[in-house]
């Protein structure tokens, strides 16, 4: 199934999706919510999408969840005043409905925050970004320099135990080995109120396709946000049409609630 929400039609099957009775959300930040800015600092959260999540979280009984590589308090600014269940650095922390942060434990990022902070510091259009359980090495203002990045990460990575390193959107990312988005989906499936629940992810980025494979396997549905390869069953064209996806959701009275 490819959803592109310029077409009515197909606009009206991504709606339906959402307005499923045993829906539950998870919905990825950068690229997907907002458009991605040259910094994280400098997104755009508009008031519109923020009564769009609020009216989302309360149609579908609580069952939306933000699923980010950004720390929860990022995200926590970011969305103010709404606090929503999040996992964040691609599932080292996260918070349920419950309110409860849960942070797992963080592999030595020694050698790798060595090689990444001395290549930043060779090369001014790149920088570092630490979180907790994950580094990322960002290139977006100094794209040609992508494969030195990538090589100097790896080689660093292979001198380390537990890290995984991920490519993304003008950035190269090490996290913990054995966490990610699909285990936080995972994770968040076996608790209230999300347990029972059939999961639509939506997602941009090659670090949501854990996200994706997770939620496909499980009978839930995928919807890559963009063009490039992804095991999700589904696609809609950009953040501005997940936007306003959302926003017709979030206005159709029958969201989440069984009309048989």
């Amino acid at each position: 199934m490819t959803i592109q929400t310029n077409h009515q039609s197909d606009g009206q099957a991504a709606l339906d999706l959402l307005a499923a009775p045993d829906c539950a959300l998870f919905l990825d930040f950068d690229g997907t919510l907002v458009d991605i800015a040259p910094r994280p600092d400098q997104v755009v959260v508009t008031p519109e999408l923020l009564a769009a999540l609020g009216a989302l979280q309360q149609r579908l009984g609580g069952r939306l969840a933000i699923v980010s590589g950004r720390p929860i308090a990022e995200l926590d600014r970011m969305l103010a005043p709404l606090v929503l269940p999040a996992a964040g650095v691609h599932g080292m922390e996260r918070r349920g409905a419950d309110g409860v942060l849960r942070q797992l434990p963080s592999p030595d990022f020694t050698a790798v925050r060595t090689e990444a902070h001395a290549l930043a510091a060779r090369h001014p259009g790149l920088w570092v970004e630490e979180k907790h359980g994950a580094l990322a090495l960002h290139y977006r203002q100094a794209p040609e320099l992508q494969a030195l990045c990538v090589d100097t990460m790896t080689s660093a990575v292979r001198t380390s135990l537990g890290l995984l390193l991920m490519e993304g959107k003008m950035i190269v990312e090490i996290k913990a080995a054995g966490v990610s988005k699909g285990t936080a989906i995972r994770d968040f499936l076996t608790e209230a109120p999300f347990i029972g629940f059939r999961p639509l992810f939506i997602g941009d980025d090659t670090t949501d396709e854990a996200g994706f494979d997770h939620v496909e396997r499980v009978g839930g549905i995928g919807l890559k946000v963009g063009p490039g390869v992804t095991v999700a069953s589904g696609r809609i064209a950009s953040s501005q049409a997940v936007r306003a996806l959302l926003a017709q959701a979030a206005a159709t009275s029958t969201i989440g609630k069984d009309t048989a």
